[in-house]
């Protein structure tokens, strides 16, 4: 993948003979460059595609017709490649529906590499093939036409890097036993609700409510509602039809009249002009009903001294686990996460997937006293209980 050379792919013939070279392929890296600051659903603007000896830009914006990329994308036998992979598949989900794939995507799987969680792709990049790229065109609108040759290399470096590094990485994680552990998050990425937003389920989002009397949440659950709705249907940033400082402080005050939303300080005067009726039809709908419940609290107990012990214990048997593994402790679970799994909580990264697999099973083990620690030549060793009568003493 050292040539830079690439094809740009702006014509129907085109993309049926990059889609042609590249059917039959077990894998295509994939990345894709978007605009989204002034609409609600992401404008794709450029798609990269890259198999061994093989690199496209395909330029949607002038092509009509996409659907031998569409079909090539939902091909289940071709594994799609991708870093950060979120936001590229809900592009598709909004063009198509469907979500590419099966899903490889190379930002869960680098912690299990040793590598730093939420890792950057211009990090993974330098980390892995000890490659700097560019970051001349992180600023550029995809959607200005004609594209400068700068502009489309950037963009063909993105799946290039992408194409040397998956084949060692996979190969890497097979050998380790590691491959299968991250199955679960993969098919989690390919669940198309996950890239939904659901109007009724938007007040989610807004930090907050737990601060608010039952009615003011009422009313911000309907704005949040009404919000969600006609920024979809007219494609603006949320934010465009009512930011959330104002929303919280439209169902805190709860006006019942035009002249009492003019007091509202964060209300932009035009949004007032525009939308101020709609506004208060939700607030009256709000003071009339019962809200929905918030989801249950996060906070948790502060941790008796007791509990602090044992979880420097469980972080003691982590960092030994990491070792073994040779990956990032951070990686696994944080200081809170162990307090909580001290406390019982279940919902938990490192109970989850390929971490409970690697560490979970065996901080609860040790945490339920199955697990002896013993010190041996400035070593902790860790043994299981055979012997319940072990721990006791008279007396």
């Amino acid at each position: 993948m050292a040539d830079t050379a690439f094809d740009f792919i702006d014509s129907a013939e085109a993309l049926q003979a990059c889609c042609e070279r590249i059917k039959g392929a077990d894998w295509v890296a994939l990345d894709t460059e978007f605009i989204r600051e002034k609409t609600f659903y992401p404008r794709l603007c450029l798609v990269q595609l890259a198999v061994p000896g093989y690199i496209a830009c395909i330029d949607p914006l002038a092509i009509d017709e996409l659907s031998p990329l569409f079909a090539l994308l939902e091909d289940r036998s071709l594994t799609k490649v991708l870093h950060a992979c979120s936001q590229d598949l809900e592009i598709f989900v909004q063009l198509t529906g469907a979500v590419p794939g099966p899903v490889f995507d190379t930002q869960v799987a680098a912690p299990l590499l040793g590598l730093p969680e939420q890792m950057g792709y211009g990090n993974f990049v330098r980390e892995m093939l000890g490659v700097s790229l560019d970051k001349t065109q992180t600023r550029t609108d995809w959607s200005h036409r004609p594209l400068e040759q700068a502009q489309l290399a950037y963009a063909a470096d993105d799946v290039r890097y992408l194409a040397e590094i998956y084949p060692n990485m996979r190969d890497t994680l097979d050998s380790q036993g590691r491959l299968g552990w991250l199955q679960a998050e993969f098919d989690a990425l390919e669940q198309p609700d996950r890239y939904r937003h659901a109007p009724d389920q938007a007040w989610r989002r807004i930090r907050g409510l737990d601060r608010l009397r039952p009615k003011a949440l009422s009313i911000a659950q309907l704005l949040a509602n009404w919000r969600e709705r006609l920024a979809q249907e007219r494609n603006l940033p949320r934010n465009w039809v009512l930011k959330d400082d104002a929303l919280l402080d439209i169902a805190r005050m709860a006006p019942d009249s035009m002249a009492r939303l003019e007091k509202i300080r964060s209300l932009p005067v035009k949004t007032r002009e525009r939308y101020g009726r709609q506004i208060l039809e939700r607030v009256r709908e709000g003071l009339q009903r019962e809200p929905e419940p918030l989801p249950p609290s996060k906070r948790r107990d502060k941790p008796s001294a007791a509990e602090e012990a044992l979880a420097d214990l469980l972080q003691a048997r982590l960092r030994m686990l990491a070792g073994e593994y040779r990956i990032n402790a951070a990686s696994l679970a944080s200081r809170k996460d162990l307090v909580a799994l001290v406390q019982g909580e279940e919902n938990i990264a490192i109970l989850k997937g390929w971490r409970r697999e690697m560490a979970g099973n065996e901080l609860l083990a040790l945490r339920d006293g199955q697990r002896v620690i013993t010190v041996r030549e400035g070593r902790l060793r860790v043994s299981p209980v055979r012997d319940a009568s072990f721990f006791l003493q008279e007396g």
